[in-house]
């Protein structure tokens, strides 16, 4: 798996992007904010930037966990921090879970991960689900005249329907999405149980989410919110796609 590595800091961060997006894209602007305060190792997921020809089925917990065993040990990590954006939400999570002896502060950054939605459940979770996924991969029309219907009829706004035309524009941008949505299934958790770990291995959740976000709702991540302290639940001034800057910014006052 493909890495970019930013800043020059004493402490190392392992960043991990949303769909459709590459390590660098993702979290360049973090080199000015943290580049003091950290090393950072913005990895190119599965299917992404210079990963996309991983060649995967599934991504389990287990084969995630010794992808990054061997990335430790051939970089000489003992300690790090985590962030996940999006849809690295995910692959933030499982990385507390596999490694929550090694880690100290995780930033969820409008997170995917912490509930699902139906739309990915139908997707997912069958193999008739799946065939029906792939087929409205390939055969897009229909899905693009639904979501205008559902537009029209106020079900899905203005900035879902945007980011849904930029992800699904091009065929290889469709297989990304099919690719990724069902391989990386597998990663699922329970969040009690997530903020269990956290809380025996002194670990400080913190999660960002955007006043303007309309892709990620705080519904959504109402099963962590609600369980993190109030200093911990970060709401920023911000849309999605600027979230990963702005928190950022936020993270740096951790080291004033």
């Amino acid at each position: 798996m493909h890495f970019t590595k930013l800043g020059r800091g004493p402490r190392i961060l392992l960043a991990f992007h949303g769909i459709g997006q590459d390590g660098m894209s993702c979290f360049q602007t973090l080199e000015n904010t943290l580049g003091d305060h950290y090393t950072i190792f913005a990895f190119d997921l599965f299917f992404h930037g210079k990963s996309a020809d991983a060649d995967l089925e599934i991504v389990t917990k287990d084969y995630w966990k010794s992808v990054l065993v061997d990335f430790l040990a051939q970089n000489n990590i003992p300690n790090f921090d985590v962030m996940g954006f999006s849809m690295g939400g995910r692959f933030a999570l499982a990385t507390l879970e596999a490694f929550p002896d090694k880690i100290k502060n995780t930033y969820l950054v409008a997170p995917d991960g912490i509930s699902e939605n139906p739309l990915y459940t139908l997707a997912t979770r069958n193999s008739a689900g799946r065939a029906l996924f792939r087929w409205t991969m390939q055969k897009p029309a229909l899905f693009f005249k639904t979501i205008l219907l559902l537009k029209k009829m106020g079900i899905v706004n203005n900035s879902l329907v945007r980011f849904t035309k930029n992800v699904l524009n091009t065929p290889s941008k469709r297989q990304n999405i099919f690719k990724s949505w069902t391989a990386f299934r597998a990663l699922r958790f329970v969040i009690p149980q997530i903020i269990g770990i956290a809380n025996q291995n002194d670990i400080r959740i913190f999660l960002f989410t955007g006043q303007f976000d309309k892709l990620l709702t705080l519904k959504a991540v109402n099963p962590l919110a609600k369980l993190l302290p109030k200093n911990q639940n970060v709401h920023l001034k911000s849309g999605h796609s600027q979230l990963v800057a702005k928190a950022g910014v936020w993270i740096c006052t951790l080291f004033e």
